[in-house]
């Protein structure tokens, strides 16, 4: 079922990547030079606030009626970018994009296609299916650099800007596809039309199998009780807050940092491609691995591992080779990659229960996205090329990820071992004993 999604995310991904590329910084200078920071803060807001009702509403109606919908909005926020001429227009159209891209953009991850999508496999599945869908990002950063280099040839057509043809063409291709895209998302399980009666309830069996007893399917009092004290949920949202910055980070300046190494601006865009195809290979490298193995924790900190060697070389950039700081884009993204889908894949498999692993992970989301407002306030324009603010607080929120990850682990086996034992078998002596989610003593924390 990811095929469909995959093809539909990259639409959407090519709008998304050159979006967050150096066509918003001309299009800010263009503008109003002043509005940079305001501009790229009020995105965030309804990011984060829509994140929760969006999840809740996906899980209430038709998928493919609500990301098609949204999609469409995206698209025609997208086009706009590229038709503003004034600071109010520019920021009614960032917060427009914060709003629906909170429903829909998984490398941000919109929750709603992740969710969509772990509702369709096992929990030892989901992370490799989740790399393939992922992967229409990676593939979408590297073409998006190829289509700004040839987009870039269309300056003055129209009495346009080259990069205002960037927002409109690539926001008009999200518009259509996301037309079509009402035909192409599959809705949930129980209600899935290219299954007749028998493999519906194949699926839907299998998938019980795999969750047990560990079942939330009312939403009441306890249920958010039970939702709101989960310390897994809190952990994650601090991991995530860390990790974010990182691909915010490296989506606004690494054209930046590239121009900065002597290569003209439509050179440095074609230098991104080889950064994400290497990318895309440790990605779903990393991804086949975490499932084959059952393991999570480890693909993480190898992510950290990279992410951090990345950000002290950039650090030294005066005293390294050019080479040097090229190779460390490489390990920026390649780390910034493994890190966040496992995290997102992590989280998901911890969770059990439809209305728990909604809201955990939208929650997850739209709180952990706060570390983009922190992205796109620490790369000031008087420190460039080094960056010395940007790049340390960016290494400094990679280990507050690390950090958390790992007493996330630790805390998981340590549970594990107290339901070994027999420590939480009390709650099934509770009258919600069919609602208990993952509280249930039979339900294991991956690790």
């Amino acid at each position: 079922m990811t095929k469909p999604m995959e093809l539909w995310c990259l639409s959407i991904y090519l709008g998304y990547r050159n979006t967050r590329f150096n066509c918003l910084s001309l299009l800010l200078m263009s503008i109003l030079l002043i509005s940079n920071l305001m501009a790229l803060f009020l995105f965030f807001i309804p990011y984060i606030i829509f994140e929760v009702p969006s999840n809740i509403i996906i899980k209430k109606i038709s998928p493919s009626l609500w990301l098609a919908s949204i999609a469409d909005l995206w698209g025609i926020s997208t086009v706009g970018m590229g038709l503003v001429r004034n600071v109010e227009g520019l920021i009614a159209c960032r917060v427009l994009l914060g709003f629906f891209e909170a429903g829909i953009v998984p490398a941000n991850v919109g929750k709603g296609c992740i969710y969509l999508i772990g509702m369709y496999y096992k929990r030892y599945e989901v992370q490799w299916r989740m790399s393939i869908f992922f992967s229409a990002s990676i593939v979408a950063g590297a073409f998006s650099g190829l289509l700004a280099f040839a987009i870039a040839k269309m300056h003055d057509v129209g009495g346009l800007e080259a990069w205002r043809w960037i927002f409109i063409l690539e926001g008009l291709l999200t518009v259509i596809v996301g037309v079509i895209a009402k035909w192409w998302i599959l809705d949930w399980p129980e209600a899935a039309s290219f299954l007749n009666d028998e493999e519906r309830a194949r699926l839907v069996g299998r998938l019980a199998g795999d969750s047990g007893d560990a079942r939330m399917d009312h939403l009441n009092k306890t249920a958010w009780k039970r939702i709101l004290s989960d310390w897994k949920i809190y952990l994650g949202t601090i991991a995530y807050f860390g990790i974010v910055n990182n691909g915010y980070a490296g989506s606004f300046f690494i054209p930046t940092i590239l121009r900065e190494m002597v290569y003209a601006a439509e050179r440095a865009q074609l230098l991104t491609i080889p950064v994400y195809i290497v990318a895309a290979i440790r990605y779903l490298t990393a991804a086949f691995l975490a499932d084959r193995l059952r393991r999570r924790y480890s693909f993480t900190m190898i992510g950290v591992i990279l992410t951090t060697v990345s950000y002290v070389l950039l650090l030294c950039q005066q005293k390294i080779p050019t080479g040097a700081r090229y190779l460390s884009l490489f390990m920026l993204v390649s780390g910034g990659y493994i890190t966040q889908p496992v995290l997102l894949g992590w989280l998901s498999n911890t969770i059990s229960g439809h209305y728990k692993r909604s809201i955990s992970s939208a929650v997850q989301i739209g709180l952990g996205n706060i570390g983009g407002i922190v992205a796109s306030n620490v790369f000031f324009a008087q420190e460039a090329p080094q960056y010395w603010t940007g790049l340390g607080v960016s290494l400094g929120m990679v280990w507050v990820y690390g950090i958390s990850c790992t007493l996330f682990y630790f805390l998981a086996i340590r549970e594990n071992k107290r339901r070994d034992r027999g420590e939480r078998d009390d709650r099934l002596l509770g009258p919600d004993t069919m609602n208990l989610g993952d509280d249930h003593p039979h339900w294991r924390y991956t690790t």
